[in-house]
């Protein structure tokens, strides 16, 4: 029995020893563990701060960025909607400037067919004449004598200058006459009769003899040889029975005046 005793003595102090080193070791684990603990703690605590302030930088970058982005926005659109509405009315004045010019087209129109109208009448009643109940139609109005294919008015009065003989002339859609032809060169005979002379369309410009027409005199035109060269300054031809002469342009002659016969 004595020797059982001494094994479960011995045994139980080896159990305490045991107990005690594990005590031992749980409490060296736990103290390493909260060490470690700690330690993380301690780092995560450092790196916290940092991170957290990184992070609310970036935000209040990503938000400054979103503000100003909108408002870049609302400023875009706000000058949009500016040159929308300036655009609206541009094309509200172009429409009411369009149906301006579209009224006054149409009146124009209408002007112009009142007055294709009454030239129609105009020259029915210049050209065309009544005889026994019938319209008779000649090529010349009355008073002027066909030619070939003109038609000429002789003014044998001494009554205007060139300048009013001409303006004359235009107010019955003709000009003075122009020498070129042989047409021209018979009405000039057919007037021979007129002793105080007749104004034609030539005069003195820059020192030489222009037609009204442009032309100037040829060495084949006799009228080259009977009119002063250089052409003195202020003259204008007149023709008096077979020939011309050079007289102040403010002289009161007679004039003939010329103008397209008409094809009725």
């Amino acid at each position: 029995m004595l020797s059982t005793f001494v094994f479960d003595a011995n045994l139980s102090e080896e159990m305490e020893e045991e107990e005690g080193d594990y005590v031992n070791l749980s409490s060296r684990t736990g103290d390493k563990v909260a060490a470690r603990l700690s330690q993380r703690f301690r780092c995560f605590s450092q790196s916290f701060l940092p991170i957290a302030v990184c992070w609310l930088i970036l935000l209040v970058i990503m938000g400054l960025c979103i503000y100003f982005t909108n408002r870049i926005l609302n400023d875009k659109i706000s000058v949009l909607e500016n040159q929308i509405t300036n655009l609206s009315s541009v094309n509200q004045e172009l429409e009411t400037w369009r149906d301006n010019v579209i009224g006054q087209i149409k009146k124009m129109e209408t002007t112009w067919n009142q007055l294709n109208v009454s030239q129609v009448k105009w020259t029915l009643d210049i050209y065309c004449h009544r005889e026994n109940k019938e319209r008779r139609c000649r090529a010349c109005p009355q008073g002027w004598e066909l030619f070939g294919s003109s038609c000429y008015l002789i003014h044998p009065s001494d009554g205007k200058t060139w300048e009013e003989a001409r303006e004359d002339c235009r107010g019955q859609g003709s000009d003075l006459v122009v020498v070129h032809d042989a047409d021209d060169e018979n009405v000039l005979k057919y007037v021979r009769r007129y002793i105080y002379g007749s104004w034609v369309g030539l005069r003195a410009e820059g020192g030489t003899w222009k037609w009204i027409d442009g032309s100037g005199l040829t060495e084949s035109d006799r009228i080259q040889h009977q009119l002063p060269p250089p052409a003195p300054p202020g003259q204008c031809a007149v023709y008096i029975r077979y020939k011309y002469t050079s007289e102040s342009c403010g002289e009161r002659k007679g004039w003939i005046c010329k103008k397209k016969a008409s094809s009725f």
